[in-house]
């Protein structure tokens, strides 16, 4: 669904340099950091920046090449972008029907009154949830085959993220659609990601399924001494702490079956963050 190969995007203070893969019939996510590189790949992925380097291909076809009929394929949610506030939803229903082909009002107005969305309220009056979930039905209400969804549960409250989530999942039981997802909260993307890209400084520093991170990744905590006999081929990377060391490896099975006195924790994407961006060293 899409591809990037060695996309280089150059600003005065900021390198986008990376690459990655959206596969049909997947979610894949996109993790890292405040100001690491989602919002600009995501940007690059839709063709809103010219970049300097490498390839992106959306649908089978390089971005630019993409028509007004293939763009209607796409749903869209962007973190600094929205509608016109002095619409209400009764206004926005004909505007969305006209641009594209295969939205439906009727399913659309139901997945508002679902989502405890007001039809006759000015959406500059929406708290910023409102607004979010506004973004996400709209995105989903044209059948498109791809979504691109950046920090779309941002502002809004467990219950409405719940609700949000049970709706991509529902979007991805009909036909050989995808979804890319950015997210600050991990556990949405535990919950509904096949695989997992971490950015950082605009480089991917990982690429995992996410059955593989949840359950072979772990989090050793050892004192000096134990670190000092460690077998430290499976250590991705490691940190020095008041009490010994913290090492992030992708083997925990190894480590619970050969050292089982170590104090080993399940890995999570959480876990992950921080251990790869925080000062450390690779092993």
């Amino acid at each position: 669904m899409i591809r990037l190969d060695n996309v280089v995007k150059q600003y005065d203070k900021f390198r986008l340099d990376c690459s990655m893969q959206v596969l049909a019939g997947q979610v894949t996510g996109l993790i890292g950091r405040n100001g690491a590189g989602k919002s600009t790949t995501f940007k690059a992925m839709l063709g809103l920046i010219d970049i300097e380097g490498g390839t992106v291909e959306v649908l089978g076809k390089p971005v630019k090449n993409l028509t007004a009929k293939d763009r209607e394929q796409i749903g869209v949610v962007l973190a600094d972008s929205g509608f016109s506030g002095y619409l209400t939803i009764k206004d926005l229903i004909p505007v969305l029907n006209t641009l594209y082909a295969d939205f439906s009002p009727k399913q659309f107005m139901a997945d508002c009154e679902r989502m405890e969305l007001p039809m006759k309220k000015k959406i500059k009056e929406f708290s910023t949830g409102m607004k979010r979930k506004l973004q996400i039905l709209a995105a989903l209400s044209h059948n498109a085959r791809l979504l691109i969804l950046d920090e779309p549960t941002a502002g809004l409250d467990v219950v409405a993220r719940d609700e949000l989530l049970n709706l991509l999942r529902e979007y991805m039981e009909t036909g050989e659609r995808s979804i890319v997802i950015s997210s600050h909260i991990s556990s949405d993307l535990e919950g509904i990601c096949d695989d997992v890209y971490m950015i950082e400084n605009g480089r991917m520093l990982l690429h995992e399924d996410t059955d593989v991170l949840l359950n072979e990744y772990g989090l050793l905590k050892v004192s000096f001494e134990q670190f000092g006999r460690l077998d430290q081929r499976y250590l991705i990377r490691k940190k020095k702490e008041s009490f010994g060391y913290s090492c992030l490896t992708n083997k925990r099975q190894f480590y619970q079956d050969n050292i089982p006195s170590v104090v080993l924790e399940r890995g999570s994407i959480d876990e992950v963050i921080t251990m790869l961006t925080t000062n450390g060293e690779s092993n």
